[in-house]
C-alpha cells in the first residue's frame, strides 16, 4: 500500500489534547469502542469523555492501557462543521484575492503576484466539493497557462478528495507547512493598556514605515502585493499601527473586513513588533484595538492563521481570546 503524506496533528497525544481512542476490549470475542474526549494523561493513555460540542467535561476518567489501544487520532479542540470550515476559509479567500480568479466546479483557482499561497492555490469553496471528484485537469490547465507550478489548499475535512489524489502519488507532491486556522467572536472586546507614550492608528493605505517592518515568513512584501490586494480585494482593509509620540512605528498589523455566508469576518494578519519593543505586550496591545477597530467596520467574527510550530504565537492568540477551529495545508506539484 503507498503510504500517505501527514495530514493534520500527527504529534503524539499530550495533556490537554482532544482525541478520539479506539481501544479493543478484553474478552472471548473481538470487541472495539471508541472513546471521545480530553487527553489528561499518558503512558498509559488516559481520556475524560467530552461533553456536548467537544467541550471538556467532568465525566469519570477512562483509562486505556497500552495492549488495548489500537489507534488514537488528535481531533480539533472543538467540534466544528464544514460549513463553518468553509464559511472560514472563503472569506480568506475573498481576503487574499488572485490577480486571476477562475471558478471550476466549486474550486476557486487564483494566480497572483505575490509569495503567499493563498494568491496563488486552488481551494475548495463549493458547497459540494468534498463529495465530488477534484478538477485536476483543470487545475493543471491553469496554472500551466500562468507558467505557476500546481499548488492545491487542503483545509481539513472539506479538502479530504484532493487529499486522496496527493495520498495516491505522494512522490509527485510537496507539503507544506500545518497551518492553525484560530477565531473568536467580537461581541465581548477590552481593550489592552498600551504601555507608555504609544499611539494606535489605523490607516486605509500604508506608508514606507509600516511597509519595512512587514515580512511574510521572514520575507520581504514584493512591491505589487498590496497593490493587488488593493484592487482586487473583495471588502475593505485597514493598516493598523502603534507608534511614539515622536511618529516612530513600533509594531504593525494589517486588517481585512470581507463577508461570507452572511457572516462579516475580521482576518487579522502581518503582526510585526520592532526588536527593540518586543516582550512589552505591544503585540496583545495592538491586536485587541484592532479587533475593537474591526466591530465598528460592521466585523462580527475574527480569524488568523499561524504557522502549528509558532507556539509563541499561538500563545499570544490564545491572550487575545483566539481558539483553533481547524487546520489546512498547501500540496505543490514537483513537476
Amino acid at each position: 500500500m503507498t503510504p500517505s503524506l501527514p495530514r493534520f496533528r500527527s504529534h503524539q497525544p499530550k495533556v490537554g489534547d482532544r482525541v478520539v481512542a479506539r481501544r479493543r476490549l478484553p474478552g472471548a470475542s473481538v470487541h472495539w469502542t471508541d472513546v471521545i474526549g480530553h487527553v489528561i494523561g499518558v503512558n498509559p493513555l488516559v481520556v475524560r469523555p467530552q461533553t456536548v460540542g467537544g467541550m471538556p467535561s467532568t465525566a469519570e476518567e477512562i483509562v486505556i492501557p497500552d495492549e488495548q489501544l489500537e489507534v488514537v487520532k488528535i481531533l480539533s479542540p472543538r467540534t466544528i462543521r464544514n460549513s463553518d470550515i468553509r464559511a472560514v476559509e472563503v472569506a480568506t479567500a475573498k481576503a487574499f484575492p488572485g490577480l486571476v480568479n477562475e471558478w471550476s466546479d466549486g474550486w476557486l483557482l487564483r494566480a497572483g503576484d505575490g509569495i503567499a499561497e493563498r494568491s496563488n492555490s486552488a481551494s475548495p469553496l463549493g458547497p459540494s466539493v468534498g463529495f465530488e471528484p477534484v478538477p485536476i485537469a483543470e487545475i493543471e490547465r491553469f496554472y500551466a497557462s500562468h507558467d505557476l507550478p500546481v499548488r492545491v489548499h487542503i483545509p481539513e475535512r472539506i479538502g479530504r478528495p484532493a487529499q486522496k489524489i496527493i495520498d495516491a502519488a505522494p512522490d509527485e507532491w510537496m507539503m507544506g507547512p500545518e497551518i492553525v486556522v484560530m477565531t473568536k467572536g467580537l461581541d465581548e472586546l477590552s481593550d489592552a493598556e498600551l504601555p507608555g507614550d504609544l499611539e494606535f492608528s489605523v490607516e486605509k493605505q500604508p506608508d514606507q514605515d509600516w511597509l519595512d517592518m512587514y515580512h511574510f515568513r521572514g520575507q520581504a512584501l514584493p512591491p505589487q502585493a498590496l497593490e493587488l490586494l488593493r484592487t482586487q480585494i473583495d471588502g475593505h482593509m485597514g493598516f493598523g499601527r502603534l507608534t511614539t509620540h515622536a511618529g516612530q512605528t513600533v509594531a504593525i498589523t494589517r486588517a481585512t473586513i470581507t463577508a461570507a455566508e452572511e457572516r462579516t469576518f475580521l482576518g487579522y494578519s502581518a503582526v510585526e513588533v520592532a526588536p527593540a519593543f518586543r516582550r512589552q505586550g505591544l503585540g496583545t496591545a495592538l491586536g485587541a484595538r484592532i479587533q475593537s477597530w474591526a466591530a465598528t467596520q460592521g466585523a462580527e467574527e475574527a480569524y488568523l492563521q499561524v504557522i502549528a510550530h509558532n507556539e509563541a504565537g499561538i500563545g499570544l492568540y490564545h491572550k487575545l481570546g483566539f481558539s483553533e477551529h481547524h487546520r489546512h495545508r498547501y500540496a505543490q506539484r514537483k513537476y
